[in-house]
């Protein structure tokens, strides 16, 4: 009887320990939304495990380092990722935009990073746009899922949502679309990196800052500390320096 009792006792610890570990740990997933969070050999190659860089991604990396707490980083389609975020206990999604709608269903750390929200076209289509009502008349891309594509589809704006954001670069290029609603900092890199020259920014439509979206069951202990190292960071110039790296 003795020795099942220290058997009971050695497996409720085991459990014990290993629920610890399991609470230490915070597990955040991405997507690839270059130049924020990205595959180190580029959108669409390796897989979940492919090393991760990026804006975003380094100023996570380095954030964890100074709090002290244990992480994963997986990247995902950016539906599965925001999924696994909502549902899964200790899950964590960047970078996410913080809108009304998502406020109340996650718990927030940041802003990490500043994304405006902007019209791209053709410098030579000579497009002028001083209201985002003027946009009503253009053909738009958009990024499927993107919480930009859902804030103009909401306000009665027809998109031909891509399922890769990269390809918007290549469909204004080749006059398939008129304009691309994209992010200031995105939009520019993925041309760059498509060969694509000879776009600009026709219009700013929104100011809008990116989170870390984590799921209710992390600790507010957790969530303040957090956000105190990332205030400590940006106070030191560490995200201005991290920054600079990828302009």
């Amino acid at each position: 009887m003795k020795a099942r009792n220290l058997y009971c006792i050695a497996g409720l610890l085991f459990f014990f320990c290993r629920s610890l570990v399991c609470a230490e740990t915070l597990h955040l997933v991405t997507e690839d939304y270059p130049p924020f969070n990205m595959r180190l050999s580029g959108e669409n190659s390796g897989g979940s495990d492919d090393p991760l860089t990026g804006i975003s991604t380094d100023i996570v990396r380095e954030l964890f380092k100074r709090a002290g707490i244990g992480y994963t980083i997986r990247i995902y389609p950016w539906k599965r990722a925001y999924d696994m975020a909502l549902k899964k206990p200790g899950y964590g999604v960047f970078s996410t935009t913080r809108t009304p709608e998502r406020e109340p269903l996650f718990k927030w750390v940041g802003p990490i990073v500043s994304n405006d929200w902007i019209l791209m076209a053709k410098k030579s289509r000579n497009i002028k746009i001083s209201s985002l009502e003027d946009a009503h008349k253009y053909d738009i891309g958009g990024y499927k899922g993107d919480a930009l594509s859902i804030f103009l589809e909401k306000k009665g704006f027809r998109l031909q949502c891509a399922r890769r954001d990269y390809l918007n670069a290549r469909k204004l290029n080749l006059d398939r679309i008129d304009i691309w609603a994209t992010g200031s900092l995105k939009g520019p890199y993925l041309a760059k990196k498509e060969g694509i020259s000879g776009l600009e920014q026709v219009f700013l439509f929104k100011q809008t800052m990116m989170f870390i979206a984590f799921n209710p069951s992390v600790s507010d202990d957790r969530i303040s500390k957090l956000n105190q190292v990332l205030r400590n960071m940006e106070a030191d110039g560490s995200t201005d320096r991290i920054f600079r790296r990828y302009r």
